[in-house]
């Protein structure tokens, strides 16, 4: 069986040139572009678009490396469009925000609105039998998955196999996130939908990378590495291994792995060594106290005194309402006080709350952070 293959390449700015050659490094180290494009074929780009934010927040995929994509696939004369469903906002507006509609624009690249899908039998699911997905991405000929670097308060990290969420319109995903509160089984449902997606190709943007309260109130860590594979268990394993993150942390990772949609450990790594990119001081959850959200009595008191939970940093919310909005279940298990009103924090419920972090993932503030409870960290300490 052959090991699967991923690429390392140094690169420590985004000056377009520098990440043009880093991005073209990568894709021969695998093969070549042409080994994933084809003429005549139409090609979609799947960036990250988490939110509107400016590519220096290190929360979307920098314009630059969405660029360096671009060029390198153009070379085979295939067609090009991207798209990508954001967690909230509209995705053209995240595109335009994050620098990549003036980048599409420049060269010819249509954007492909994520708003509409349709529903597809997958069998081959280890949990899920059938999807909706954004149309564009069931009429391309191929996909090209372009994650970011970033942590996670729910899976720890988010990297390749994450990045296949945004093919699920709109809405839709909210109604995963309330369906599935465990975390393995929210990341069985990732793995099966990259398998259902699968993208030929997977780059990640690990220039400019985010620690801490990701994936959008974390820090930017200057990570200096453009990483590529066919294989995004392997890439998200590399990065597990760049930031001494124990894998089998990463449901997604270890999901990934047991359910054959790539491997956590027969990596072939090429291009630069490896350990010239290890952190040994990245902010990311380490802890092996489980995130998964507990049923019934017990486990209410579990969930209550031991999970996680988000928090919110009453000095820096401005009552914006995004978590409220955001926030899948019904009711709200984070809302406004009926009788403080809109003008104070949203306050929670943990009763209601199923642990999704989606109020700690969308906090444009960063005011919302993932906390363990007392009793949980006496249990859990490392």
């Amino acid at each position: 069986m052959t090991r699967s293959r991923v690429a390392l390449v140094r690169c420590e700015s985004y000056d377009p040139d520098l990440v043009h050659a880093a991005v073209g490094r990568a894709l021969d180290l695998l093969g070549g572009a042409a080994k994933f494009a084809s003429a005549g074929e139409r090609i979609l780009l799947k960036p990250n678009l988490l939110v509107a934010s400016k590519p220096d927040d290190a929360v979307t995929t920098h314009p630059s490396v969405f660029e360096a994509v671009i060029r390198q696939l153009q070379t085979t004369g295939a067609t090009l469009c991207y798209g990508d469903s954001p967690a909230f906002g509209k995705a053209e507006g995240a595109a335009r925000r994050g620098g990549l509609v003036e980048v599409a624009e420049r060269y010819g690249i249509g954007f492909e609105e994520f708003s509409e899908g349709r529903q597809v039998s997958f069998p081959e699911g280890g949990l899920i039998k059938q999807f909706t997905l954004a149309a564009p991405a069931l009429d391309s000929d191929g996909i090209v998955s372009l994650s970011k670097l970033k942590t996670h308060g729910l899976t720890r990290m988010t990297g390749a196999v994450k990045n296949q969420f945004g093919c699920i319109p709109g809405v839709l995903k909210g109604e995963f996130h309330a369906r599935m509160p465990d975390v393995e089984r929210f990341s069985q449902m990732l793995v099966d939908l990259t398998a259902a997606v699968s993208p030929r190709l997977f780059v990640m943007d690990g220039v400019l990378g985010m620690e801490g309260n990701g994936p959008r109130g974390g820090e930017p860590r200057m990570m200096n590495v453009i990483i590529a594979s066919e294989d995004p268990v392997a890439l998200d394993a590399t990065v597990c291994a760049m930031i001494k993150l124990d894998p089998d942390l990463v449901p997604t990772v270890r999901w990934g792995a047991e359910w054959g949609l790539g491997t956590a450990d027969d990596i072939e790594y090429v291009g630069d060594p490896l350990e010239t990119f290890v952190v040994d001081d990245f902010v990311v959850n380490r802890s092996t106290g489980s995130t998964t959200s507990a049923r019934g009595r017990v486990g209410s008191l579990v969930k209550e005194w031991i999970v996680p939970r988000p928090v919110i940093d009453h000095a820096r919310c401005t009552a914006c309402g995004t978590c409220v909005q955001m926030c899948p279940v019904d009711p709200k298990a984070v809302d406004f006080d009926s009788e403080l009103g809109r003008g104070a924090p949203p306050v929670h419920h943990y009763d209601r709350c199923i642990r999704c972090y989606c109020c700690q993932e969308l906090c444009p503030e960063r005011a919302i952070t993932v906390k363990t409870p007392f009793l949980g960290r006496l249990i859990h300490r490392d």
